[in-house]
Formats: structure tokens, C-alpha cells, sequence
């Protein structure tokens, strides 16, 4: 697992729930900022390990083909959802 893997998993695991972040503010935190497609990469890659669903793109998008899912999850923390993106 690289740097880079172990700080993004740590900035996501760190976020409380119904906190939402984008990818560009987990690279940002986890110092490599301008990596947000890095952090989709890794988050595939490794969401098991951390509570995925509390990143969306910069304009509020659920993760494509996992909308029902990533919404349903927001929704048990109190985020509520609409056509595919956070509100």
C-alpha cells in the first residue's frame, strides 16, 4: 500500500457521519492536492476499508452505477438524495 493509499484511507476514515467530502478535498487533505481522480482510483480499490460513501464528486454526484447504494447509505446518516447526488 502506497503513501498516498494509507493517507487518503485515513482522511476518509476520519469523516463523521453525514459528512460529505469531494474527492479534490480528500487529495487536498491528504496532501496531494489536484489528485481526486488518484482518490476514486484508490477508493475502488480499498472503500471497503472506509466509509466510501461519504465522497461525491465536486458537484454532488454519486458514484455511477452505485447510486442506490451510495444514497442509501447518506440516507441512514441523515444526508438525503436526489436523481444521483447529494443534497
Amino acid at each position: 500500500m502506497t503513501e498516498l493509499t494509507r493517507r487518503v484511507l485515513a482522511v476518509v476514515a476520519a469523516t463523521r457521519p453525514g459528512e460529505v467530502l469531494t474527492y479534490g478535498e480528500v487529495a487536498a487533505e491528504a496532501g496531494a492536492p489536484g489528485a481526486a481522480r488518484a482518490v476514486g482510483r484508490i477508493l475502488a480499490r480499498h472503500g471497503t476499508e472506509v466509509p466510501w460513501w461519504r465522497v461525491v464528486t465536486s458537484c454532488g454526484r454519486l458514484v455511477p452505477g452505485h447510486e442506490l447504494e451510495h444514497a442509501s447509505l447518506l440516507a441512514r446518516e441523515g444526508r438525503t438524495c436526489e436523481d444521483g447526488y447529494v443534497k
